[in-house]
């Protein structure tokens, strides 16, 4: 355990079991609502790309993901997939995933997303 909480890493599979179990009761976005994944969480991702025992592509995954803010700050797909020296179609498919799993939301007029706002809390974006 860190002084900044208890950390837990999962295997592929189990990451993918908890979004399925989460989704059967529950909104996957309500189940990663209080996960901040912030600089901690794209760093890690970062040092793990070229390490043969990992996931690459689930590494990429959670560089996207960790890149959306929890304060709600909407960013473009064009210019997360710059700062992740990353290609705009690479970045669309990892985001829209993420869409259609409930865990961001797109704003139809900026065409930019967001982590999704949790039940109960501001829905407006």
């Amino acid at each position: 355990m860190s002084k900044s909480g208890l950390s837990i890493t999962l295997t592929t599979a189990q990451a993918a079991q908890l979004l399925r179990d989460a989704s059967a009761e529950q909104a996957a976005g309500e189940v990663v609502a209080g996960f901040d994944a912030g600089a901690d969480l794209l760093a890690s991702a970062r040092r793990i790309m070229d390490d043969e025992r990992y996931s690459r592509v689930l590494a990429r995954a959670m560089m996207v993901f960790a890149s959306f803010p929890s304060d709600g700050q909407a960013l473009s797909v064009t210019n997360l997939a710059g700062r992740l020296s990353m290609s705009t179609s690479v970045v669309h498919r990892y985001i829209a995933t993420f869409v259609e799993l409930g865990l961001l939301e797109r704003d139809a007029v900026s065409r930019r997303y967001r982590r999704r706002v949790p039940h109960g809390q501001n829905d407006a974006i």
